[in-house]
Parts: structure tokens; C-alpha cells; sequence
């Protein structure tokens, strides 16, 4: 009888490997095929992408790391002079390509394992939403009455959604605080790259920037980018209580000082202000801050005069107009183009917000406005600002009472810095598209995952309940 029943069995596992073995063949003959029908890059690049595709379902923080390595190291593919989200090109870098495919196996493996969920619950997903859908359907109103006339407002919109796929990324992937380190730790190292990079870039004579910026570079991103940084690493620096680790983010910082002077970039040297201000209220070194700010201003003279001149001369420069130029007077005092032009983009998206105040011209409908809370408001009107102020308020809001949450130091430090560098970032933005930029938000939106995770990280499990006693052991002998 077991004879006899074998051959209904095994039939259809013989047919399952005739089936797997045509469709390896069928599969290898297709791939051959097409390697030798398109160009080496392209069939490189294909095959890359399905290699990250089944190492990312295997392990999703590989995928992690590389998104926080590719941040700043991508180069770009696409037209757009500047590299970043600023003006009405489209331009795409290796991390576009890396989150699709990342998304895509993200998907797969949840479809696979259902106890995988797709989108972690935290305190942000509300604003997020919000705000995705009131940038989303302003520029479908501009799209509908021909302010938006391209396809790159639907572009923009979409890298605006790329920033929370690295939030819901880390959220959804964080297992505990080792793995949370980590990615800090290669956060950190790829910040040390990029300083290396910008302190090689100072002989030339020209303003540092990030590498891969194209042919014209951004230094006011780099400026940002290492603003936030900076002030991570200063707030681990003051709340660690390990020795090594507190040298680590001290050497780091003094590391990262160097290039930043060198962007020349005075909306991030203006976010230092608030940073550091932030950074004495909420360390539990109040005093050692409030002291280090009374010598700086003390020896604040001493400083001006050892800076470098391209540095005190970028200052000066603020307070210098130029005879035929427009220019705004602060009293007697007249400020540069650059300056006065940042000013005149206020009253001019005020003026334009006037004739569309609900959801303004869309993305990309009104042109090119080089600050971040002008151009909000003139593209998605009073209801996509709103949405907007709300989102920053949740981050700012949620990430401060981590803090009463939080035991360990370090983790501590970590939020500290986190609340710093974005007070940095709310100033930076008066003068930058600061929180659309992709090489500011992308670091930003990762260790905001990270902030908002903590707490669930850092709590203790609940002890496992005894396993029951067996049924022998309960019977009496007789």
C-alpha cells in the first residue's frame, strides 16, 4: 500500500522541479540575451539592482546602510545644474534608484510575511499625511488651472514622499539600541568622509560643498547638512558619559568645524546661534554651556581676528550693496543682492498668496524662491503651510518629550543634538528651501526615526511567564 501510494506523491513534486528547471532556463536565456542587447551600464545597473533587491529582503538594514551611505556619496543622473530640489530641473542621484528598489523588496516581504507591518504607528504619521496630501493636491488645483505647466511639480512632490520613506524605513526596521547605533555610527563615518572630501576642496579657493554636487555646487546644503551634524554630535559629546565616546564626537566635530567655516554659507552660520542656545537649555550641562558662551563672547574679538579672512569677509559681505542692484535698507545699514533678493521673495509670495491664499500655485507654479517658508506658502497657500508648521511643531514636540523618557546618556545626547540641529535648520530655512533640500532632509528624516523609536528601543521586555509544570509533576505518589 505505501508502494502503490507514493506515485500520486511524488508525481507532482517531479512536475514542480521540470517546472522550476524550464523556468531557470527560460529566465537565464532572457537575462543572456538582454546583457548582450544593451549597453555594459545599463545591464550593470540592472543587475545591482535586483543583487540590493534580494539582499534587502534577506537583511533590510543592509539596504538601511546603504541609503545613509549614498546620502552624501551618490552622484546624480538627470538634468538640474544644482543637484537638489531647488529650481525647476529634475535632477536624480544613485539614493532615487536605491529607495525605489529598497521600497519595492520592502513590499514584497511584507507580502510574504503578513505579521510584517507596512507602515509602523508613531506620533508623526498624521502630520505626514496631512501635509503629503495638501502639497499633493495644491499642485493637482495648479496643474488643473495652468499654473504648473511641467511634469516636474508631480516630481518634486514625489521626492517630498522620498524623505518619509527613509523615516517609515528606519522605524519599521529598528529591532533595538545596537542596531539603532549603528546606523548612527555609519551616519557619522559617512559625515567624516564628506568633511575630508570638503577640507581637500579649501586650497582650490572656492566655497565647499558636498561631493557629487555636479558642475555647480551647493554649499549652503553642505552648510546645512553639517549644521545638523554638528549638532548630534554635540550633543553626545555633553551628555555621554563615556570617555571614548565623548572624544570621539569631540574629534568629529572639530572635523566636521573645518569644511562648514569653508561653505561660507551665513544661513548656516546664523543657525549656529539658535543651535547652541537650544543645546545650553535642554543639556544637563547647563552650566558648562552657559560658561563656554560667556567666553565665547568674551573672547569673541579674538576670534574675528584668527578666522579666516574668506570667512569674515563672507559676513562683511552681508552689510555691502552694490551701486545698480536691488537693495533692502535696515535703517542706515544696506544689504547685499543676495540678502535684499531673499528679503524681496517675502513680499512677492505674500503678493502672489494674496490672489491664491487656500493652496497656492502648486509646486513649481509660482518659480524659483530660494526661501523655505516664502515658497510653502505661495505654492500650497495657508492650508499647505499649515500642514507644514504642524509637521515641524510634531517633530519639535514629540522629540523634546523623548527626553523625560529616556535613561541611557547617550541616547539622551542624541535627542539633545536632534532638537538642536533642527532649531538650526527652522533659521537656516529663512534664507534656503532648507526642508526640501535632498541632502539636508534625507539625514534628518533618519535619525528623526530614530528619535521617535528610542523609548519603545530602550524599555525593558517583560519577563517571560514560567513554562507550566508538567502533568506527572502535579500527581501524588502512591
Amino acid at each position: 500500500m505505501r508502494l502503490g501510494s507514493s506515485g500520486p506523491v511524488g508525481a507532482p513534486a517531479v512536475g514542480n522541479i521540470v517546472v522550476l528547471g524550464i523556468g531557470v532556463v527560460a529566465a537565464s536565456y532572457a537575462l543572456s540575451h538582454g546583457l548582450t542587447s544593451v549597453s555594459f551600464t545599463f545591464a550593470a545597473g540592472v543587475l545591482f539592482a535586483l543583487t540590493m533587491f534580494g539582499l534587502v529582503f534577506l537583511r533590510s538594514d543592509w539596504g538601511i546602510y546603504l541609503v545613509i551611505v549614498s546620502m552624501l556619496l551618490s552622484p546624480e543622473f538627470g538634468a538640474g545644474g544644482s543637484g537638489d530640489t531647488l529650481r525647476g530641473n529634475i535632477t536624480l542621484r544613485t539614493e532615487d534608484f536605491v529607495l525605489i528598489v529598497i521600497g519595492l523588496s520592502w513590499l514584497a516581504k511584507t507580502a510574504v510575511n503578513k505579521e510584517l507591518g507596512l507602515i509602523t504607528k508613531t506620533p508623526l504619521n498624521v502630520p505626514i499625511v496631512l501635509y503629503v496630501m495638501a502639497t499633493l493636491l495644491a499642485t493637482l488645483i495648479g496643474y488643473l488651472t495652468g499654473t504648473v505647466k511641467t511634469q516636474s511639480g508631480f516630481f518634486f512632490v514625489l521626492k517630498y514622499v522620498e524623505y518619509f520613506v527613509v523615516y517609515y524605513m528606519v522605524v519599521n526596521n529598528l529591532r533595538d539600541r545596537p542596531h539603532a547605533w549603528r546606523m548612527v555610527a555609519v551616519a557619522f563615518v559617512t559625515a567624516a568622509i564628506v568633511s575630508l572630501v570638503g577640507i581637500a576642496q579649501i586650497p582650490s579657493g572656492d566655497r565647499v560643498s558636498a561631493p557629487f554636487e555636479g558642475e555647480v555646487g551647493e554649499p549652503n546644503t553642505f552648510g546645512g547638512y553639517l549644521l545638523v551634524m554638528m549638532a548630534i554630535a554635540a550633543g553626545i559629546a555633553l551628555e555621554t558619559r563615556r570617555f571614548r565616546m565623548r572624544v570621539a564626537m569631540l574629534a568629529l566635530l572639530s572635523l566636521m568645524t573645518i569644511p562648514f567655516a569653508f561653505t561660507l554659507s551665513r544661513a548656516s552660520f546664523l543657525g549656529v546661534v539658535p543651535a547652541m542656545l537650544t543645546l545650553t537649555a535642554l543639556t544637563t550641562r547647563r552650566r558648562f554651556m552657559v560658561g563656554l558662551l560667556l567666553l565665547g563672547l568674551v573672547f569673541s574679538p579674538l576670534i574675528i581676528a584668527v578666522a579666516p579672512s574668506s570667512v569674515t569677509k563672507r559676513v562683511l559681505y552681508t552689510f555691502e550693496p552694490e551701486h545698480g542692484q536691488p537693495t533692502v535698507r535696515v535703517g542706515r545699514v544696506g544689504l547685499d543682492p543676495s540678502t535684499s533678493a531673499r528679503l524681496f521673495s517675502f513680499s512677492q509670495a505674500i503678493e502672489g498668496w494674496r490672489n491664491r491664499p487656500l493652496f497656492g500655485y502648486g509646486v513649481t507654479g509660482f518659480g524659483f524662491m530660494d526661501a523655505q517658508y516664502a515658497r510653502t506658502l505661495v505654492e500650497s497657500g495657508v492650508v499647505g503651510l499649515a500642514a507644514f508648521l504642524w509637521l515641524l511643531w510634531s517633530i519639535l514636540r514629540n522629540s523634546t518629550a523623548r527626553l523625560g523618557q529616556l535613561d541611557d546618556p547617550d541616547d539622551r545626547g542624541l535627542t539633545v543634538g536632534f532638537v538642536a540641529g533642527m532649531v538650526g535648520l527652522l533659521v537656516h530655512a529663512i534664507g534656503s528651501n532648507t526642508f526640501i533640500i535632498v541632502r539636508i532632509m534625507e539625514p534628518f528624516w533618519l535619525f528623526a526615526g530614530i528619535i521617535m523609536m528610542l523609548p519603545v528601543l530602550e524599555r525593558p521586555r517583560a519577563p517571560a511567564p514560567p513554562p507550566p509544570r508538567p502533568a506527572w509533576s502535579t500527581r501524588r505518589l502512591r
